[in-house]
């Protein structure tokens, strides 16, 4: 008799308890049929876990397969715990992005901290050490104090966590809308350098070979963390409370360096990260990557308390663990060096050769399931999509009172300066980076080298919502002009689509179109997808997040010298490149204005951001430019503002466009400065005024002047989200 009392499984079946755990009525019949049997309580449970949407895709799968995963540069696509692309050298740069949502409308803190701590382990496992950290978020408005309590813990908690481990956080984005309230977006990414030679994969093979386990006790915090990511919130979801994992940013630290210490042993077979699901995702997917059997005795799983069940153990999500296969006979090497960094470790089983997945405690058996089928049969499906009767008219920007508008937009905490979050993170930790959080990019330097690695992280929910098909488009190809803007060439990039419940026609068709249009962006723009996450059922009290996919892209700056004297200084000339159009579909004068997006239509030309990402790109290495700045939220007089405001640089600026075009977002423009005694030499360039030493800030058209005191700018711009913060309801 079990020494665990848990529903039997004719309970299961009864009392419908898979249900609970959000297994539907045909796949528990499916789960039977695997199994040629009813389930126990822990199969179940494993099933579950394994079968979310969070683990297995299964509403997302035929999306992803859109995607290009491979290309000149890449070394490993999906499928291991994250992308590696070459950099030369013998050298790799490794990469993914990971969402982290539901555990932070929760706990903001600890669901952020911990998101973070994950995708720096998703990295490290496969052998890479870690240089730089990036988030993308997204919160309600910063008029309800909810707002304000959910951005302060999930800021610190992402600050507490990479602070305390020792990696720098370098760039990132965060927008404010009402459809966020309650369901905060937080997408953490993580970046990383290998040598091609010590690259790992998460496998499991070799009859007899040892699977340990190290880092934290096992404990109940997590149970069932990847079923709570795969459905709605809900007034309920303050209960799950008990599914938000505890982060140890100390312990993370010392995991880190012994298992960048373990790739070195040839006798490492394969190694995995405890993330989603816990030693149930890591032992059986190695397994199923293995093409073998595993046979987990639990009892010598490290647990933090007595009576912790093989149930709880399997899907418990217990932070900084990682599971390891090496060669038989070769333990006590690796159990020595996992002492010797003070951590818990212990050899849990072995790889057999039956191609099932046993887990036994005390020699009573828990679970006997068919490997490949737990991995590979979890259901997919395809469903019908519908896009609603949009109101596509055109709103009326003619009468708009600019200085006006100009104010209100500088001030929105989507378009303020975000300083007053990001100074809270540790930005040069390893004295590498190059290029700081603030208006660009990200750079940081490929130690022992010339090189360089650029990355950036971008979302443009709007757009995507405005016209799911062409936004998905526009959100590659902006991160793709952010790091031309640093003088890079993009490499690859990793994604994160966050977005509604799938079974809403209205979403489903969303996803659709807008992964169409990312996977064509990826094409034409030559920046295959080596990693990403999908993060579904974003909705609260009926009501769906923006559709919003998170392009990660990382770029190489192959010799870094022409960064020594990349600043803009008074007295140099200012172009704009591109032309500008009556582009406000998802606009922030749209948000402003009108509130709603209007779904009006808009497009992007991608044969064209090659040519002209290629030409700026020369200026910025040639010694041409001396810096370039994307034109994007709020349009070219918001953008040349934030440029004034940042620098605390006068500029005078004449614009040949309307009072409205100043605050259009077409796609596919950059501001550039240019060095004293260079011209910028490219098609549709066009020098519009100079960079001065003086206090003034001022822009015309043929219609409207706008001027300020470039201190007055500085004040508003940066002075927005503090305030914000510190108001009292």
């Amino acid at each position: 008799m079990s020494k665990f009392i848990e529903p039997s499984a004719e309970e299961i079946k009864l009392e419908r308890l898979y249900k609970d755990m959000g297994l539907s009525d045909a796949e528990y019949d499916k789960v039977c049929e695997i199994l040629e049997r009813e389930p126990n309580f822990t199969e179940i449970g494993i099933f579950s876990v394994m079968w979310s949407e969070h683990c297995s895709y299964k509403h997302s799968k035929p999306f992803l397969t859109q995607f290009p995963t491979s290309g000149e540069h890449v070394l490993m696509g999906p499928g291991e715990g994250a992308g590696v692309v070459d950099i030369g050298d013998n050298q790799a740069v490794v990469f993914k992005v990971e969402s982290h949502n539901h555990p932070s409308a929760v706990e903001p803190y600890q669901g952020a901290a911990t998101g973070v701590g994950g995708i720096i382990r998703d990295i490290v496992s496969i052998g890479a050490r870690p240089i730089n950290l990036l988030n993308s978020l997204r919160f309600g408005e910063l008029t309800e104090k909810q707002n304000r309590r959910l951005l302060n813990g999930v800021v610190a908690g992402i600050g507490g966590y990479g602070n305390c481990i020792g990696i720098p956080t370098t760039a990132g984005e965060i927008e404010f809308d009402d459809r966020y309230d309650g369901n905060p977006l937080v997408n953490a990414m993580c970046v990383g350098i290998i040598d091609h030679d010590m690259v790992q994969k998460g496998t499991a093979k070799g009859v007899g070979n040892s699977v340990i386990y190290v880092g934290l006790k096992t404990g109940r915090d997590g149970i069932h963390g990847a079923t709570f990511a795969s459905e709605e919130l809900s007034e309920d979801s303050e209960s799950k409370r008990p599914s938000v994992q505890i982060g140890d940013p100390f312990v993370g630290k010392k995991l880190m360096e012994a298992t960048l210490e373990a790739i070195t042993y040839d006798e490492l077979i394969g190694i995995q990260d405890m993330g989603a699901a816990g030693l149930t995702s890591s032992s059986s997917e190695m397994a199923a990557k293995g093409g073998s059997g595993l046979h987990l005795q639990l009892e010598k799983v490290p647990t933090r308390e007595e009576g912790i069940s093989p149930y709880e153990m399997m899907l418990s999500e217990t932070q900084e663990r990682m599971l390891l296969v090496v060669e038989k006979g070769t333990e006590d090497k690796f159990l020595d060096l996992f002492e010797k960094h003070e951590l818990d470790s212990a050899v849990i089983g072995e790889v057999t050769d039956t191609d099932q997945f046993v887990l036994t405690y005390e020699d009573e058996v828990y679970a006997d399931i068919p490997v490949q089928p737990l991995s590979d049969e979890a259901p997919v499906y395809v469903l019908e999509g519908e896009a609603p009767e949009y109101n596509q008219s055109k709103n009326d920007y003619s009468d708009i009172d600019v200085n006006n508008v100009f104010d209100q937009l500088l001030q929105h905490p989507t378009i303020a300066s975000k300083r007053y979050l990001y100074e809270q993170y540790d930005q040069q930790v390893g004295a590498n980076t190059i290029i700081k959080p603030g208006l660009q990019s990200s750079v940081v330097r490929v130690e022992d080298t010339n090189k360089a690695i650029a990355s950036t992280i971008d979302g443009e929910a709007r757009y995507v919502f405005n016209n799911p098909y062409e936004g998905g488009k526009m959100v590659v190809a902006e991160a793709y002009r952010n790091l031309i803007a640093v003088g890079a060439t993009p490499l690859a990039m990793t994604d994160c689509l966050n977005y509604g419940s799938p079974e809403k026609k209205e979403i489903y068709q969303q996803l659709n179109d807008s992964t169409k249009g990312m996977a064509e962006a990826c094409r034409s723009l030559e920046t295959p997808v080596v990693s990403g996450n999908v993060s579904l059922y974003n909705e609260t009290r009926e009501t769906s997040i923006f559709p919003t996919p998170i392009v990660g892209m990382v770029g190489l700056i192959e010799d870094i010298n022409y960064l020594n004297d990349f600043k803009p200084q008074a007295n140099e000339k200012v172009y704009v490149v591109g032309e500008t159009n009556n582009d406000f579909g998802g606009s922030q004068i749209e948000k402003l204005l009108f509130d709603k997006v209007n779904h009006e239509f808009e497009s992007i030309d991608l044969s064209d951001e090659i040519q002209k990402g290629e030409a700026i790109k020369s200026a910025i290495r040639n010694g041409v430019a001396s810096h370039v700045q994307t034109v994007g939220k709020g349009g070219l007089l918001i953008t040349l503002a934030k440029l004034s405001a940042h620098y605390q640089l006068g500029m005078d600026v004449e614009l040949d466009v309307t009072n409205e075009q100043l605050f259009s977002e077409t796609q596919g423009r950059y501001i550039v400065t240019v060095k004293e005694g260079q011209s910028l030499d490219i098609d549709n360039a066009v020098e519009i005024g100079t960079l001065t030493s003086d206090n003034s800030f001022k822009v015309t058209n043929k219609q409207t002047n706008v001027e300020r005191e470039v201190s007055n700018l500085n004040e508003i711009w940066e002075g927005a989200i503090p305030q914000c913060m510190t108001s009292v309801d």
